[in-house]
């Protein structure tokens, strides 16, 4: 298992983030999943900042999601017979002495769904789960090996709907070491760290596209070193970069 905290080159003072400035600013976070999509930067046209909101989502605004650049996507408009299958992630964020990270994980290649793809360790909810927190502990104690002694849970990102047909909740938490990790074999492939200062800087998230059943999708991504990090997994951290760089939450 290979773990990395930074690539060559990594500008040190971007991990100066303390685990009380984090606290304090997650501390007033509106109510999870009603901050709604965000704008969608380099777009232009009738609902490119973010689809409308559908039967079933917070009136406050629209859930987060897959559909966020592409509305089309929106899994509750083009499948709204198919339920949503209730899943939790745990967005990992370590104290360490130098500075805050963030723990990722790379999925195995041997896996069906997602192979080798960056993500949050987490899964989905089990009848014997008493709520989403629970769940991302679990599943992280199974795909990491993280004892749920060693984490503080914070609170919630918005609820994040993916096109495949979840509906996840991100659990923030913040990690006190030392602690061992060791990965699930035939789930995880590597675990890696990778400092939230990075995923602050407006310049690490990029805009990219592919061509999906015929038509051009937009997705968010976060290239580092040999890590390409997208999907759902750099979805969430947009959301989490945006939480936290708020200007409300920025008057210190």
């Amino acid at each position: 298992m290979k773990r990395q905290s930074r690539p060559p080159g990594t500008d040190v003072a971007a991990m100066k983030w303390r685990a009380d400035e984090l606290l304090a600013r997650l501390a007033g976070l509106p109510a999870p999943g009603t901050r709604g999509a965000p704008e969608a930067p380099g777009l232009a046209g009738p609902g490119l900042a973010g689809p409308e909101p559908v039967a079933g989502e917070s009136a406050a605004g629209p859930l987060r999601g897959d559909h966020d650049l592409n509305p089309e996507l929106n899994p509750q408009v083009y499948d709204p017979g198919r339920p949503l299958r209730d899943a939790a992630v745990l967005v990992p964020i370590i104290d360490r002495p130098r500075g805050l990270t963030v723990l990722l994980t790379r999925r195995s290649k041997d896996l069906p769904d997602h192979p080798g793809q960056i993500s949050f360790p987490g899964g989905g909810i089990d009848p014997g789960d008493a709520d989403a927190e629970a769940a991302a502990l679990r599943e992280a104690h199974e795909e990491v090996g993280l004892a749920p002694r060693h984490v503080s849970v914070i609170g919630r990102l918005d609820t994040y709907l993916v096109r495949t047909g979840f509906s996840v909740v991100p659990v923030v938490a913040l990690l006190h070491p030392p602690f061992d990790l060791r990965a699930e074999a035939g789930e995880v492939d590597e675990i890696f760290e990778v400092p939230l200062g990075f995923f602050l800087d407006p310049a690490s998230r990029v805009l990219h596209s592919r061509v999906f059943r015929g038509a051009e999708r937009f997705f968010y991504a976060y290239p580092y070193g040999d890590y390409y990090i997208w999907g759902a997994t750099a979805g969430i951290l947009s959301n989490l970069s945006e939480v936290l760089r708020a200007a409300d939450l920025m008057d210190s």
